[in-house]
């Protein structure tokens, strides 16, 4: 019998989709989006080359599925240590807080999810928890600073501020921006103004 190349390597795997994604996640972070490939997940999973194709079609289809799950544990980050009964307020600050922690945590990730041109954004799974990350926002926004004109108006600039805000300070801190000793120690929630209403 002779031996079996790289190329016959079994396939032993009951869920080698998630595998993969595992596989993925590893090499996103040591090695960037850029440098990742169908093969060498393969490679570190240990099957053949050609065996990723049965469920991703290709690069972007993995790098999509990857993006998917940032946005489903950024979620989670998010509602970390509410209750059903939390405050508006608290609601707020463990958003803004997991916005943070999540991008601290997982920067290759979340450089990711905010890649353009990367992943399909057409992906259902990708749509759906990038929209209940939004409906996050959308719900620690309210009464969020001071803004005039037509409600729907104010609703979306409060949403955009929001927005702002956070993803501006996490890819601020992730970049090692705050360097001055009186910008160290202190967290997103620090730095909000007088723009809270307390509910």
């Amino acid at each position: 019998m002779t031996p079996k190349t790289k190329a016959q390597k079994p396939y032993h795997h009951g869920n080698l989709k998630d595998a993969l994604l595992i596989a993925a996640r590893g090499l996103l972070e040591t090695e960037g989006h850029s440098n990742l490939s169908l093969r060498k997940c393969a490679e570190a999973v240990g099957v053949s080359a050609t065996a990723p194709q049965n469920h991703f079609a290709n690069k972007a289809a993995l790098l999509t599925a990857l993006a998917a799950q940032g946005y489903a544990e950024l979620e989670r980050y998010m509602r970390k240590g509410l209750d059903e009964t939390a405050r508006r307020e608290a609601r707020r600050q463990a958003a803004f807080l997991g916005y943070v922690d999540f991008a601290r945590d997982n920067p290759a990730l979340y450089e990711l999810m905010f890649a353009r041109d990367r992943v399909s954004s057409s992906d259902p799974d990708l749509m759906r928890n990038v929209g209940a990350c939004f409906q996050i926002l959308a719900d620690v926004s309210k009464d969020f600073g001071k803004f005039e004109g037509a409600q729907t108006k104010v609703e979306a600039k409060q949403q955009m501020f929001a927005w702002s805000l956070v993803h501006g300070y996490a890819q601020l801190l992730t970049a090692n921006r705050f360097k001055k000793d009186d910008m160290l120690g202190s967290s997103i929630i620090d730095i909000i103004p007088d723009l809270v209403a307390r509910d």
